[in-house]
């Protein structure tokens, strides 16, 4: 199921070649998402009403989801699932609270920089559905706009196979803090949170994950709204095994990610041939019984690797080198490697720390980096809302004592109304003098 890969025998090289090949060709979905949003931008809610029958199916009356079936969804919903969602959501915020800070200043004589923080005004989360329904990445992607004092937090998701919304999105979305929710998904949702339609304003920020559509769609509207620096995409794990680790633990763990579907990654790597080969047939065994089968398959088929490794030291040079969402430790004394990690989006430490524990309760947002964007970028924060405002305040001792270092830089460069803004403050304080 998973592609073998010996590194006792091939270069690390082939690791890169491994994922070139796993990557699916970006051309075709470049020009469909392209059509996309100059149909978004030219046309609006009309573009919009085109899509939403061409991929879900169905013409809502209204995008926007009214207050009153929200409130039948709480009606619907199973009582231990609000709660559970309600205790998750408590985990988020108070999380999210902690990367709060106040403005900070630094002070030299008569000269103050001080730094400010304001959220941005608008933010647009983008929550996953269709196939399945995400109510955990309406928590993740919403509770760390509000708790950074974004005033308008929208969500845009696709309606199931029902042409409904799930109860338990839109129960998470109130629990949240959600300002609207609307029923539309894909690449059009983006176009349409990023350019606005008659439904739907423009925001200022576009956060979540989705497809390789939905994702090409972030980043080709990045340059006119603000998209979180990570490449939210298709889910990727790496489990990095020793003797240590239990194998039906490690097989179902490279499996929960490849559940949502195509263009996904599994990767196993160890140093022992035994413990990788026993978890492989765990894998079989467990994929054989799953109801998403034909999703599990999909993901493998292009993305599942298992790497042989000569020790431990190069199964952390592989995972580097992929640099993926998930990273499971499932070794002796984990913290005892931690040195090792360059790129990944979270880590789990050991057998008794799934990636599910961050999907659904840990605290940090479960929106993490993918296609091997954790090597510059990080999981979604506070920060991804939020804007620093840099305010200068100088006396006039300050300013006597800054004027030359100014104008000196600025006559080197040619800019004389630069320095000249300097000199004529200096001669009107010699003529008060």
């Amino acid at each position: 199921m998973l592609k073998r890969i010996d590194l006792n025998q091939e270069d690390i090289d082939s690791i890169s070649s491994a994922l070139s090949a796993a990557s699916p060709a970006n051309d075709d979905v470049e020009q469909t998402v392209l059509a996309v949003i100059n149909d978004v931008k030219s046309r609006g809610d009309d573009a919009l009403c085109h899509y939403a029958e061409k991929f879900d199916g169905f013409i809502p009356e209204d995008f926007r989801v009214s207050d009153a079936e929200i409130d039948e969804a709480f009606k619907n919903c199973e009582a231990g699932l609000i709660k559970a969602m309600e205790k998750t959501a408590g985990r988020v915020r108070e999380f999210h609270k902690t990367q709060l800070h106040s403005g900070r200043s630094f002070n030299e004589g008569n000269l103050e920089v001080q730094t400010v923080y304001r959220p941005v005004t608008r933010a647009g989360c983008y929550v996953p559905g269709g196939r399945a329904s995400y109510p955990s990445t309406v928590l993740m992607t919403v509770i760390p706009a509000v708790v950074a004092g974004v005033r308008d937090v929208i969500i845009c998701t696709p309606p199931g196979q029902d042409n409904k919304i799930s109860p338990a999105v839109l129960v998470a979305a109130r629990i949240a803090g959600a300002s609207s929710v609307f029923a539309i998904g894909g690449a059009q949702a983006i176009s349409a949170m990023a350019y606005g339609t008659e439904s739907i304003a423009a925001v200022d920020v576009i956060v979540g994950p989705g497809n390789i559509y939905v994702a090409t769609a972030q980043r080709m509207v990045s340059q006119d709204v603000g998209i979180a620096a990570a490449f939210a995409g298709p889910s990727e794990i790496v489990v990095i095994a020793d003797e240590t680790a239990n194998p039906k633990f490690a097989a179902i763990d490279l499996i929960v990610q490849a559940e949502h579907g195509p263009d996904g990654q599994s990767w196993l790597i160890s140093p022992d041939e035994e413990i990788l080969e026993t978890i492989l047939k765990e894998v079989k065994v467990l994929v054989n019984k799953s109801k998403r089968r034909q999703e599990i398959m999909s993901t493998f088929d292009r993305g599942g690797f298992a790497v042989l490794v000569k020790d431990l030291s190069q199964a952390f040079d592989v995972a580097n080198t992929v640099a993926p969402e998930h990273l499971q430790l499932m070794i002796g004394n984990p913290e005892n490697c931690l040195s090792l990690i360059q790129n990944a989006g979270a880590v789990f430490m050991g057998n008794m720390a799934p990636a599910s524990v961050g999907d659904y309760y840990a605290g940090p947002s479960h929106v993490l980096p993918t296609d091997r964007s954790a090597r510059f970028a990080s999981a979604l924060t506070i920060s991804d809302f939020v804007k620093d405002i840099h305010i200068i305040s100088m006396g006039a001792d300050a300013l006597r004592e800054a004027a030359e270092t100014i104008t000196k830089i600025a006559d080197a460069e040619g800019l004389d109304a630069h320095a000249e803004s300097i000199r004529l403050r200096i001669e009107g304080l010699n003529d008060l003098a």
